[in-house]
């Protein structure tokens, strides 16, 4: 990944925020890196290097600001040129896949060999995947250390080391100072209502963002019993690994960043969590790049003059919208909310808080709904079959709901299941693998959207004009969609 001087130059001096976690500043003579906004003067040009992740940084032997804090700074995204083997490496490692694997394991689930992959990443990110786990672990631990009140034994395991031995060590390596330096002692956490673990966490992002646009289109889409939007803030019940509970996730009040506030059974899946989170609300998207590239086609770009800021609307768990995906087929929005909403009310498990009583069930697994019977739920009995395959080839593996499959490749395993087409299975890809450059061109809102006059273009048509948008084609899609 090369970084341009003059551009990051430029960044640095405006600290533009639209910059934040794009790159890193490495100071020389303080042995320290920072995020482009950081509040503290610049050091002189000649002890100044740019680091694409603080990954890098940290393997050159610099320690983490403390004053703008590198570990609250919006996730690096792909950048351009960035090897799609790298990025959906990056995107496993951010859910924890090396807390517990090895790197055999994660270069075996993307089908490339350990040696290669450790090449890949020099190139692209400038540190080894290892490297840039333990990285993010330390750098998240430090975030749980300032923002929320849990034990260190906790932010221990919440950020994915399998020891306190081990996190000492680690955060000491890199900070130079014990996790306990850093915040004054803490009062027993209690947690109230059944034990549940609570903490508030900010979740930054690089502007700008449609806030309101996100929560309309969750709102209109909200899941009876499992999720909900109320007075600006989205609430939702959650299952990740063995920890359950529910999220609620509002728009904090200054520092272009979310309020996370969670209540689990245990925190030791937080990291993945807040991970899922950040690829719901699509805060990693680089919006600058992508506003560049609409910048050239007039319909684009009148759109985004309208409304800047329009993200990719994620997925809490990527086989919910896969079944919501087929469930909407040929109605609407609302009849398809009420629909899932008789499926999750038949399979979904319940739950219960006196604290949001709205909230009633989870949403159900793949392995759950395939065994279920769902009868008469008011959908056509080949949509009801075709759900049913669909779970049970997500249950047993035969399809992957993970991002280890190009485009490509997972669009053709999902229409082979009867009932699923092109424009299900590009659906599925933006909103369950949060893939950029999906496209439905056959979608009839962005035929409409480019329609001029009465000639309505051909999805062929679309799909060789679209080839400008790549590889942000989904982003496409969503800004017609406003049209």
């Amino acid at each position: 990944m090369i970084l341009k001087k003059r551009v990051c130059d430029r960044a640095m001096l405006a600290k533009d925020p639209r910059f934040d976690g794009l790159f890193f500043i490495g100071v020389l003579s303080t042995g320290v890196y920072c995020r482009p906004i950081c509040p503290v003067r610049s050091a002189k040009p000649e002890n100044i290097v740019y680091f694409p992740t603080a990954a890098a940084a940290a393997e050159a032997g610099l320690r983490p600001c403390l004053r703008c804090r590198p570990e609250t700074s919006p996730g690096s995204p792909a950048w351009d040129g960035t090897s799609a083997t790298v990025s959906r490496a990056m995107l496993l490692i951010r859910q924890g896949v090396l807390n517990e694997g090895n790197l055999e394991n994660l270069a075996l689930k993307l089908g490339v060999g350990g040696r290669h992959l450790r090449r890949l990443f020099q190139t692209h990110v400038g540190a080894s995947p290892i490297a840039l786990a333990t990285t993010q672990k330390i750098l998240f631990a430090k975030k749980l250390l300032n923002e929320t009140q849990l034990p260190i034994s906790q932010i221990a395991f919440a950020s994915g080391f399998g020891s306190i031995r081990r996190f000492n060590a680690a955060f000491k390596k890199i900070y130079g100072k014990t996790p306990s330096a850093f915040r004054h002692p803490i009062k027993s956490n209690r947690m109230g209502e059944k034990a549940l673990f609570r903490c508030k966490l900010t979740l930054s992002y690089r502007p700008p963002f449609d806030w309101q646009g996100m929560l309309d289109f969750f709102q209109s889409r909200a899941i009876p019993g499992v999720e909900f939007v109320e007075k600006g803030v989205y609430h939702r019940t959650i299952r990740i690994n063995e920890t359950t509970g529910m999220i609620s996730v509002a728009h904090a009040a200054k520092d272009n960043a979310l309020l996370l506030t969670t209540a689990l059974s245990a925190s030791r899946d937080l990291m993945p969590l807040v991970e899922r989170v950040r690829r719901m609300f699509d805060l990693d998207a680089n919006m600058m790049a992508i506003h560049k590239v609409f910048a050239a086609d007039p319909v684009l770009k009148e759109v985004v003059r309208k409304q800047p800021g329009l993200r990719l609307p994620g997925a809490w768990d990527p086989f919910e919208v896969a079944v919501r995906a087929v469930v909407g087929q040929q109605i609407s929005v609302k009849g398809a909310r009420t629909v899932i909403g008789r499926i999750v009310a038949k399979a979904g498990p319940r739950f219960e808080s006196a604290q949001q009583p709205g909230l009633t069930h989870f949403f159900p697994t793949a392995r759950e709904l395939g065994t279920f019977e769902l009868g008469r739920i008011g959908m056509p009995v080949k949509r009801v079959e075709t759900i049913r395959i669909l779970s049970r080839a997500v249950a047993c593996g035969e399809i992957s709901l993970l991002v280890k499959e190009s485009l490509e490749n997972f669009i053709k395993q999902l229409t082979r299941i009867p009932g699923i087409g092109d424009w299900t299975a590009q659906y599925i890809a933006m909103r369950a693998l949060d893939e950029p450059d999906a496209f439905p061109a056959a979608d009839l809102g962005i035929i409409k959207a480019l329609q001029q006059g009465d000639k309505r273009p051909t999805p062929k048509q679309i799909l060789e004009r679209a080839e400008e948008w790549r590889p942000w084609r989904a982003y496409a899609a969503i800004y017609l969609w406003h049209v």
